[in-house]
């Protein structure tokens, strides 16, 4: 029997379908979802050399999915994927060329484009006075996104400056888990790492993100806290 026009508008949408929609209306909530997974990946991949390009892949996939992010902040989505396209050509070049200025640059371009997707999101959720539950995710993509734009830019300090950081092994390279753990451990204010800087444009630059780290409790979270109050009370 050929099912009619009705049939065909009221059958339930696909699981594809579904996803779409839910990454149209919430992308803050994949990018969060991108950048966890990566987190919890690192420490079984970052060892081998095809575990790296497993970790370069999912960058590469959060690369995406945060310039999709930016689509929905006031942000200018044109700079974005300008950002991102030799983000992406310098992570993938990383991999076939390790020497130090390919590394040194493809972390650097990172770094700022991670930063400007911090800032689309920001601004996202300062747009205005009503929180959706897409600004609620967005606190955490931007959160995330904030850990690994510094973690990025202390690869490229230590390339530029090397032993820019120590540990309980003395000074010497950082692994990136270990600088992303770092990051965390600033952007928190916790101080529950035992990496360390030690040369000045390190300390300079860690300075900064202990700084933003209680800026973004202080400006961001607070206010959206406030604004869920308000509408709760309305």
């Amino acid at each position: 029997m050929s099912s009619t026009w009705e049939d065909a508008r009221d059958a339930p949408p696909s699981t594809w379908r579904r996803w779409r929609a839910t990454l149209r209306k919430q992308p803050s909530a994949f990018l969060l979802m991108v950048q966890v997974l990566v987190i919890l990946l690192l420490p079984f991949l970052q060892d081998t050399r095809g575990g790296r390009s497993v970790i370069s892949l999912l960058s590469l996939a959060a690369v995406v999915t945060a310039v999709f992010t930016v689509r929905s902040t006031p942000a200018l989505t044109w700079l974005s994927a300008t950002l991102a396209a030799p983000a992406a050509v310098l992570e993938v070049w990383s991999l076939v060329d390790e020497t130090g200025n390919v590394i040194l640059l493809a972390h650097a371009v990172l770094a700022v484009f991670y930063f400007y997707t911090a800032y689309a999101l920001i601004s996202y959720m300062f747009e205005d006075a009503w929180v959706t539950k897409d600004e609620l995710f967005a606190v955490g993509a931007a959160f995330t996104v904030l850990l690994f734009a510094f973690a990025y830019l202390f690869l490229a300090i230590q390339e530029l400056w090397p032993s820019s950081f120590t540990s309980v092994d003395g000074p010497g390279k950082r692994t990136f888990l270990e600088l992303l753990y770092f990051s965390g451990a600033n952007l928190t204010s916790v101080g529950l790492s035992d990496v360390g800087p030690v040369r000045p444009q390190a300390r300079a630059v860690v300075t900064i993100e202990q700084l933003g780290g209680v800026l973004y409790v202080a400006m961001v979270i607070s206010r959206l806290v406030a604004l869920t109050v308000i509408r709760a009370r309305q």
